[in-house]
């Protein structure tokens, strides 16, 4: 298992190039399944979920096929399997969205019960009650949820989801693209993946609408076809990346994102004392060197700041001058962080939902243990503003979320690297 040897007090300075974003490149890989012919996805990040999920589709007799510009060509029509195995999607959560596609287009699906990080309860009740409600036959046994369309396929419905679930969003959405007749999704998630999603979709001759907002519209069609689709900016990299220059009082420009899909944490990072300027597809931060102000935050569904932002900055409120109040509504086990982050000298008090940040000058490099793929994101931007050395141990998390983070972080400056263990 490799760890990060992070040598801190460098100020971040540059430019990179932001990935593709996983949260979206998953359910458009799943998307795939519904077509009837080869669909093309590019600007894929080279994550080890992506590869989960290419290898997913080889055990079910669709085998993806990389271009020589990275794009992946999925033709569904060569699909042997609808079981989804547990040995692979123990992994990774994200492996439920290949459900609604499979009892959509081929009228049944295996899916284990997922996996993934251990940061609370993401029941998939909500999935299987979309579907039940569009006429599905669903029993879960044996660690799998076994789902059957019924006679003539699955039919629109009028579905209220009891509390925001982006990937129960990503799954009755696509389920609803082959369902007889009109789908409603009301409290629909309204984050940038779900619209990129729906985007694709709708390349794929999808008629939907109300994307972006808490009520989207599907009328079901006979067929989807192939098409070719770019996967939007990953706005958790560029967040931390971001985060990561503001922390080190530094300066970076980020290509290939997009400003219009991380307003929050924008407004937040200004609130800190940076200053931002932005392009068509770019983002500069440059925090003239100096220190950071704390930060007041709440986690919330978007379009408010996002949970997968709120370790990042965590991080940067230990070294910040002030006081800040973090408190996250998303997930009931997320500060994890903070007490590796308070073995390396910040100070930093939670009571229930809450970690109250004050803000120390500098703080010293400890061995530290990543508990989840943003507390990773986290304790690496601790490391960078720490004395000394930093050990960071357990990064498969990190692998699963952030493309080469060593690489780009060497490109602007930080000292950091990998080391079998």
């Amino acid at each position: 298992m490799d760890k990060l040897i992070i040598t801190g007090g460098n100020r971040l300075d540059g430019e990179i190039r932001i990935s593709g974003a996983k949260n979206s490149a998953l359910p458009i890989l799943a998307a795939t399944l519904l077509a009837d012919e080869p669909v093309t996805i590019s600007n894929l990040p080279h994550l080890h979920d992506i590869t989960t999920m290419i290898e997913l589709f080889g055990r079910m007799g669709v085998l993806p096929v990389i271009d020589e510009r990275l794009g992946v060509e999925v033709d569904p029509t060569r699909i042997t399997s609808l079981v989804a195995p547990y040995e692979l999607v123990k992994t990774m959560r994200a492996s439920i969205l290949v459900l609604g596609p499979m009892v959509a287009h081929f009228g049944k699906a295996e899916v284990a019960l997922p996996g993934g990080c251990a940061i609370g309860s993401r029941p998939v009740d909500l999935h299987i009650r979309g579907l039940e409600a569009m006429g599905a036959t669903i029993i879960v046994e044996d660690g799998y949820i076994k789902a059957t369309a019924p006679e003539g396929g699955l039919r629109g419905a009028h579905f209220l989801f009891d509390t925001v679930t982006v990937t129960g969003t990503e799954n009755i959405l696509m389920a609803a693209t082959l369902a007889k007749g009109k789908t409603v999704i009301e409290n629909a998630a309204r984050e940038p993946e779900v619209v990129d999603l729906a985007e694709c979709l709708i390349a794929m001759g999808a008629q939907i609408t109300g994307h972006g907002t808490d009520t989207i519209i599907v009328h079901g069609v006979e067929r989807l076809h192939g098409a070719r689709y770019s996967v939007m900016p990953d706005r958790i990299e560029t967040g931390t990346f971001l985060v990561a220059a503001a922390a080190t009082r530094g300066r970076v420009k980020l290509k290939d994102t997009d400003a219009s899909i991380l307003e929050s944490v924008l407004l937040k990072l200004e609130e800190a004392g940076a200053h931002i300027d932005t392009g068509k597809n770019w983002i500069e931060l440059d925090m003239k060197g100096n220190r950071p102000r704390a930060v007041n935050l709440k986690t919330a569904p978007y379009p408010a700041f996002p949970t997968d932002m709120q370790a990042q900055f965590v991080a940067m409120n230990t070294v910040a001058e002030g006081t800040g109040t973090v408190i996250e509504t998303i997930f009931e086990n997320r500060f994890m962080h903070v007490q590796e982050m308070n073995r390396m000298g910040a100070r930093i008090l939670v009571e229930g939902n809450t970690a109250i940040v004050t803000g120390v000058e500098r703080l010293k490099a400890a061995p530290v243990m990543a508990t989840d793929l943003r507390a990773s994101a986290s304790l690496v931007i601790a490391g960078l503003v720490a004395d000394g050395d930093t050990l960071v141990d357990r990064i498969y998390h990190i692998d699963r979320g952030y493309e080469c983070i060593e690489e780009k972080l060497q490109a602007l400056g930080g000292i950091i690297r990998r080391v079998p263990a």
